[in-house]
């Protein structure tokens, strides 16, 4: 089953029945400041030679004040015993040498006199001694009061070339009874060294051992030195570490140098490829880099980019060169070097190489992987589908599959694993004749998933391992799959990670989740990572979630998204080379365009943004909205050929509601109302929506810069239960999916307007997917 639902800028109040359903302690600083003592039993059985398995038993005895909550640590005595992961009676995690136990519900209470039995599973390589000290709440047994913790660096020594960066990862020893800020700072040494990111860095008692990382920079001069710098990282309450940071001198003859990036261009026969110009110095008058065509294939050219300047004021921003590979009849891969110039300074070279499309066995990486291509029909949804009552008008339309947690890769029990899925797909693409295939595969399972709602949570916790769960059970798994050569032939169109980023630029301050999600190992992180391994299979697409109109379109939301977006895109390996586009309106219900006014549209003078519907939102849909953001995003770095999706699987908003043209009302409020054909209550409403219809059907290249209109959210699988109902696959209940609530002040304090009996987030729910045929818009006869 699959955990969908919409995007939405409001996040719900957690009432407390909530946050314990959200596994978080509470109590926790209630029993950290009770008079803890404990003793701990260790055993192990241990199995191999040399190296091997082991199960490890603990005994927890509590000989101090009564306990309503335990989080218990001990370090391993050597770094070749590692935690499988896999443990019972407690929330297991580790961190470098470091072991961490926190209590379960059932066993979080211990009176004095009072034991719990734990225990986990481990490898090991050298030996497997126990460990030699156990603490509970910061206070190690058998001692008097809380340790302090120290901070733990990566590394007391790095290297930071002239120019660059470096980084360092800083956590701390234990757990701090309440939260701790480190800095860190210069104290003596180079000048040019200095912090670039992470000078203050925030624990908690729950994220205490996850480390977080400190950027070091080498400011580019004149001289030939290598300098040092010491720097102090700590703070009030810890004990603090130094690092040493040595520059690295590149010592160039010209200091002044021109940086490209990559020199290596793949060019698709038809399209095109990109490389980065910038200086390494601030210069101090303008200069011109010019970039010129070699030797080699005339069928790559200078597309754009010929002629840059670069000022005392951009010369660190990266410029763009476009390369252009003409389509031709052949089928061979000619090359061509480019120089890139200026008068005074070494020139470099990039080499291009167009990567043919005419019948070879393995298609190229093309400009926009839905042009000329049929669409993957899910043989699971369309037989759900067509089932229903006339649903086999829409039974072969093409929907994406959700690998929404790690059992989906290998499949469940009446769901196709993903490797099942791209066979049918072969066999799908064998059978459409010669136009390509185009599967999408909707990658959702990141560490405190969707952080500001219940409905949807996921299975991986920040602070329970969740980073390296995600990337070693989930990512690295997916992306085996996809590079398997059987596949070569299909698109595979990766939707990255809905409602992730987004959560970050507007539900900080109201959810813990999301906080944790905004520091190392969280939503960054994972989406990087994803980026990595799956843009470097030439045959994969990838397409990061945006949120929509309704979450992002004010200014404060709408700008501070861009530049999460480019920050954290452009920390990936290939940088902003590294997707392909984005998808707004992503598993939501927002209209792809409202025809009958616009946001410029008056009433007696009064401006359509001062209704309540409009919220002084700068969009009404999602067609302006993706147009605005990628025009901001290609304005900040991104490629000009960057594509944009919209999902329109239940945005039709069809039936006998719809409008049939503009208000002749004078008065703002009806006016709006009844041109609108977003039917919802209110923008903020997002589960399972009454009186929505499926929208337009998969479209490639509907308008300029839009790559497609795509189905993601297969219509009839629920977003979110509308009750509580008890299930083994850690799904929760969100009020806005109850057609009862009567909503919160981000919502206007309106109905949520849920379709009632709906069953769990991802289960079919044949009800809505009646609705959602019946009001298709346009109509499905």
């Amino acid at each position: 089953m699959r955990l969908q639902r919409g995007l939405r800028k409001w996040a719900v109040t957690m009432t407390a029945a909530s946050v314990a359903a959200l596994g978080l302690v509470v109590g926790q600083s209630t029993a950290a400041n009770a008079a803890v003592a404990c003793d701990v039993t260790y055993t192990a059985n241990q199995w191999g030679s040399g190296q091997g398995g082991f199960t490890a038993s603990i005994t927890l005895k509590n000989t101090g004040d009564p306990l309503t909550s335990w989080s218990l640590a001990f370090d391993f005595p050597t770094t070749g015993q590692k935690y499988t992961p896999s443990g019972w009676g407690a929330n297991w995690a580790q961190s470098g040498t470091r072991v961490t136990a926190t209590n379960m519900p059932w066993n979080g209470n211990l009176a004095t006199g009072a034991s719990t039995n734990i225990g986990f599973n481990g490898t090991w390589t050298g030996t497997n001694p126990s460990p030699a000290a156990f603490s509970v709440n910061n206070t190690t047994c058998g001692g008097t009061g809380p340790t302090t913790p120290s901070v733990v660096t990566s590394s007391s020594a790095v290297a930071v070339n002239e120019g660059g960066t470096a980084t360092f990862t800083a956590r701390l020893s234990s757990a701090p009874s309440s939260n701790v800020t480190v800095t860190t700072a210069r104290t003596s040494g180079d000048t040019d060294l200095t912090v670039s990111s992470g000078a203050s860095l925030t624990f908690t008692p729950s994220n205490w051992s996850t480390a977080q990382t400190v950027t070091l920079a080498a400011a580019q001069d004149s001289d030939t030195a290598a300098g040092t710098a010491a720097f102090s990282v700590g703070g009030t309450g810890v004990t603090g570490a130094t690092v040493s940071a040595t520059e690295v001198d590149d010592d160039a003859t010209v200091e002044q140098s021109i940086i490209v990036s990559p020199t290596a261009v793949t060019v698709p026969e038809g399209s095109t490829g990109t490389y980065s110009v910038r200086l390494a110095a601030q210069p101090t008058s303008n200069v011109t880099v010019t970039s010129a065509a070699g030797s080699g294939d005339t069928n790559l050219t200078i597309s754009s980019g010929a002629s840059l300047t670069f000022t005392s004021a951009n010369w660190n921003t990266a410029q763009t060169v476009t390369l252009a590979a003409a389509q031709d009849t052949d089928t061979a891969n000619g090359s061509r070097t480019f120089t890139v110039a200026s008068t005074g300074l070494t020139s470099r070279t990039v080499t291009a190489t167009e990567a043919d499309d005419d019948g070879g066995p393995n298609p190229t990486h093309v400009e926009n992987p839905y042009a000329g291509a049929t669409g993957y029909v899910n043989p699971n949804w369309s037989a759900k589908a067509a089932a229903e009552p006339g649903g086999s008008a829409v039974a072969n339309t093409s929907t994406a599959v959700w690998m929404d947690r790690i059992a989906a890769i290998a499949g469940t029990s009446g769901a196709m694993g993903l490797r099942a899925h791209l066979d049918e797909a072969v066999r799908q693409d064998a059978a459409n004749g010669s136009a390509p295939l185009t599967i999408q595969i909707v990658i959702y399972n990141l560490p405190n998933r969707d952080c500001s709602a219940l409905a949807s949570n996921g299975e991986l916790l920040i602070a329970q391992n969740g980073f390296n769960r995600y990337k070693a059970e989930y990512i690295d798994p997916i992306a085996a799959i996809m590079r398997d050569s059987a596949y070569a032939n299909l698109r595979i169109v990766t939707i990255i990670e809905p409602d992730s980023l987004p959560n970050l630029v507007t539900n900080l301050n109201a959810f813990e989740k999301c906080r944790e999600a905004n520091g190392a190992g969280g939503y960054r992180d994972g989406v990087r990572y994803a980026l990595n391994q799956l843009h470097a299979i030439t045959n994969v697409y990838t397409y990061i979630d945006a949120a929509h109109h309704a979450w992002l379109g004010w200014d404060s939301n709408f700008n501070p998204s861009v530049n999460l977006f480019h920050e954290t895109v452009a920390g990936a390996t290939a940088g902003v080379d590294s997707v392909d586009g984005f998808i707004v309106n992503t598993a939501n219900t927002s209209a792809t365009t409202e025809p009958y006014f616009t946001i410029n549209s008056t009433v007696n003078g009064t401006s359509v943004r001062q209704s309540k519907w409009v919220d002084w939102n700068w969009y009404i849909d999602e067609q302006t909205f993706a147009t605005a953001l990628r025009n901001a995003l290609v304005a900040k770095g991104f490629r000009q050929g960057l594509g944009m999706l919209i999902d329109t699987s239940r945005n039709g908003w069809g039936g006998s509601a719809r409008p049939t043209g503009p208000s002749t009302s004078t008065i703002l409020e009806d006016f709006v109302n009844q041109s609108r054909v977003d039917r919802r209550i209110h923008a903020g409403n997002w589960c399972n929506q009454s009186g929505a219809g499926m929208g337009t059907r998969p479209t490639a290249s509907p308008a300029a810069g839009f790559d497609a209109y795509v189905w993601i959210k297969p219509p009839g699988e629920s977003d979110g239960a509308s009750r509580d109902i008890p299930n083994d696959e850690g799904k929760k209940f969100d009020r806005m999916c109850d057609p009862t609530y009567t909503g919160n002040s981000l919502n206007g304090n309106n109905m949520s307007g849920a379709l009632p009996d709906a069953p769990l987030s991802g289960q079919w729910f044949s009800a809505q997917f009646r609705q959602l045929l019946a009001n298709a818009y346009p109509p499905i006869n």
